[in-house]
């Protein structure tokens, strides 16, 4: 369609799945986690922790908000035309450019080129939310409104923040992430934008397989190159196995059950919508912690057995930790239902004092996991 009125589609809509276009949009979203993995790989490596998880975490914010604003305005507001396809592209030429400003963001505080890029996405989706204004009437459009300024007003914050001394950056980025998180929540007081909850979980659930996928992928070439490089598989295939055990064991206790169904208000999606940055972030670092127990395993890394074995660990416990938080608790039945993934995330962490088998000890209590996730459920769907 060439141009149509920007309106609210319905939370009713039957058969709504993701689109084309958002699939593409996601998958460019690779470049800017795999850029925002490998930075973490070089600090941990170099056994700079605490710079390397603080900047991780920065410029992954940057990441996971712009893909999540997209989202929640398309459930909404996806009308499909050429004005909406051209605003959605020019979103990812914003991705990309970010994605090129994460090295020095992270590694020299310099957030020139990573605020250019968000700036290129805000723009375009400060324009679809006036857009959507035009073709709304009463509290919606307010909201809408409130959306299109809120944008305007933070991204100025960013900008802003190119100016400040280095030193109070972090800072001012900190103060910067409370006011985009305040956002959503003041411009949806009166009035909720009519998201889709079957969409918005099967969005979530494309970005989890899609991180999960980056971390099988820098994996898989971290072993390659190290084998190719030391030829030290004796070494390297009890990592190669854990790691792909834990990402087998994420995917599945993510999916076990259908979440839409608890999706029914903004009270339930928002801090369900903002605890995926947990997940997402685990779920993406697990593969850079697996290349640092590669580099650690040949001696490139220059840091602990301990130290390299937690970089796999902590991310894995995070994320079956936060599965339970936002999806897991809601669905089980019973003590020890309910107890198995907090105890997993504890025992993920047990692992990393397991010495040079770590992670393939991690894998085989995810494994076991799932395991027992399993044979809970099928005692509870046979009435045992």
């Amino acid at each position: 369609m060439t141009y149509v009125p920007m309106t609210s589609r319905s939370r009713e809509e039957a058969h709504r799945t993701s689109t084309p276009l958002e699939l593409f949009f996601d998958l460019c979203f690779v470049v800017a986690v795999a850029q925002a993995g490998r930075q973490l790989v070089h600090a941990l490596a170099e056994g700079h922790t605490g710079a390397g998880i603080t900047g991780y975490l920065f410029v992954f914010f940057g990441v996971w908000w712009a893909w999540m604003n997209f989202t929640w305005f398309a459930s909404a507001y996806d009308v499909d035309d050429v004005p909406y396809r051209i605003a959605t592209l020019v979103q990812i030429s914003g991705v990309l450019v970010y994605s090129a400003g994460i090295p020095r963001a992270f590694n020299d505080n310099d957030w020139t080129v990573a605020v250019v890029g968000y700036l290129v996405m805000r723009l375009a989706l400060t324009v679809q939310w006036l857009r959507a204004a035009a073709g709304e009437r009463g509290p919606a459009r307010r909201c809408a409104l409130v959306y299109a300024f809120g944008l305007v007003v933070c991204q100025a914050g960013w900008t802003a923040m190119l100016a400040a001394p280095e030193t109070s950056r972090r800072w001012l980025f900190l103060v910067l992430v409370a006011a985009e998180l305040s956002v959503p929540v003041f411009a949806e007081r009166s009035s909720q934008t009519q998201w889709h909850p079957h969409h918005i979980a099967e969005r979530y659930g494309l970005f989890t397989i899609i991180v999960l996928g980056e971390t099988i992928a820098a994996s898989t070439v971290a072993v390659q190159s190290a084998i190719d490089e030391h030829q030290a598989p004796g070494r390297l295939l009890p990592i190669a196995a854990g790691g792909l055990l834990l990402v087998f064991a994420a995917w599945w206790i993510y999916f076990a059950a259908p979440v839409h169904d608890r999706l029914r208000s903004n009270r339930e999606a928002i801090p369900w919508g903002y605890g995926h940055i947990v997940i997402f972030a685990s779920a993406a670092a697990i593969g850079a912690g697996i290349e640092v127990a590669v580099e650690h395993a040949v001696g490139k890394a220059h840091i602990s057995a301990l130290a390299a074995n937690l970089a796999v660990t902590v991310p894995a416990a995070l994320f079956f930790a936060f599965v339970w938080l936002l999806h897991s608790r809601h669905f089980k039945r019973g003590r020890t239902a309910q107890l198995t993934l907090p105890v997993s995330a504890l025992v993920l962490l047990a692992c990393a004092w397991t010495g040079a088998q770590a992670v393939l000890w991690a894998g085989l209590a995810a494994a076991a996991t799932v395991a027992v996730g399993v044979t809970l459920a099928h005692r509870e769907r046979s009435g045992a």
